[in-house]
């Protein structure tokens, strides 16, 4: 059923009251700059730019002394055009590290993410001249360097934590064993189906048992951006999700509002997120101890043995749901560079012509 399914529309409908409460929160001209972005922007975006924002006014509002008379709703649209370069440079400051109050600190990148939607919404009104300047013109953002060292597994290394979830590893106390054999299937079928079709973790979770076609070998999946999808998959992945399916899965007792859903957990709800990503790191810590794997790097070990088997880099963009192709070259910038130094040695104009 992919994105008609209840799951989505109940999921659906949670975002949009948690935006609607997010935004009763903010003042009225950065609820105007939200709204306008509702038609092009996922509202899972937009929550996280509304916490940002608001994250943004309580630091402006307990550090800007002419601020501190307004209650974060009802500051007027005219503050903007009083908030200056400096203002955004130490809120910068505020984003890296903060012992005051609640700790926090955050990374380059993380900055960089909370920064842009306080630099569209001046941006918004600097456009449509409500306001006389746009500090955020003057803010050097931090500068993010392109990590070519992405985390893959190797083929054995795959091998081997799909042995860990079969058979166990050493080390596991027998409280261990019992947990691991009770759910051993189905992360067999997890594992497999992430790593042989590289989707994501969010989309896994989504997926409900009418959306695995065992005639076709195909997945219907909802993308990252809510479009709809089908992937195929190979026998590796049928007969992993099949051995699931009549053992494991055939015992559980669902609750009512996830009966469909493909992957349960043993308490009969659909598998959270949060449960794949350490059912991954579990397994990885033991089988794979020198790398950190997570759901996302089994989707990075596809698509780079996808990438190796077929040196087609659009096929990659295509399975993988990148909207962009640059996305994917960027991110496998490092295959491309092996693809230079095999160039290197493949002419030598002293070896005789064939």
């Amino acid at each position: 059923m992919g994105k008609d399914s209840k799951y989505y529309k109940e999921k659906k409908k949670e975002q949009t009251l948690k935006l609607r409460e997010l935004v009763r929160q903010l003042p009225g001209f950065a609820a105007d700059y939200i709204h306008s972005k509702e038609v092009t922007t996922q509202a899972s975006t937009l929550i996280s730019y509304s916490y940002d924002l608001l994250t943004f006014f309580r630091f402006m509002v307990s550090q800007n002394p002419a601020l501190k008379q307004y209650a974060i709703k009802e500051l007027p649209l005219s503050i903007l055009d009083q908030i200056t370069s400096e203002d955004i440079v130490e809120y910068q400051r505020y984003l890296e590290l903060s012992v005051d109050g609640e700790y926090h600190e955050n990374g380059k990148k993380a900055i960089a993410r909370k920064l842009s939607p306080l630099r569209g919404m001046f941006q918004y009104h600097y456009e449509r001249e409500y306001i006389k300047k746009n500090p955020m013109l003057l803010v050097k953002l931090p500068k993010l360097k392109k990590d070519k060292n992405i985390v893959r597994m190797n083929n054995y290394e795959v091998q081997a934590i799909l042995d860990a979830v079969e058979h166990g590893y050493e080390g596991m106390s027998k409280r261990q064993k019992a947990y691991c054999e009770k759910t051993k299937k189905r992360d067999l079928a997890i594992l497999t189906l992430m790593l042989n079709t590289g989707i994501r973790v969010s989309e896994c979770r989504g997926l409900d048992l009418t959306d695995v076609d065992f005639v076709v070998k195909s997945l219907t999946i909802v993308r990252k951006g809510g479009g709809q999808d089908v992937i195929y998959f190979g026998d590796d992945v049928a007969e992993a999700l099949r051995d699931y399916v009549d053992t494991e899965r055939a015992l559980i007792q669902p609750v009512q509002e996830d009966g469909n859903a493909l992957f349960y957990s043993l308490q009969g709800k659909r598998i959270s997120v949060d449960a794949i990503e350490r059912l991954v790191k579990k397994y990885a810590k033991m089988s794979v101890p020198n790398k950190k794997i997570t759901p996302h790097k089994l989707r990075s070990t596809y698509g780079t043995a996808l990438y190796r088997e077929t040196g087609d880099i659009r096929l990659v963009a295509d399975v993988l749901g990148h909207e962009n192709i640059n996305t994917t070259i960027d991110y496998y910038a490092a295959i491309e560079d092996e693809h230079k130094r095999q160039a290197a040695n493949a002419v030598s104009y002293k070896r005789p012509d064939k």
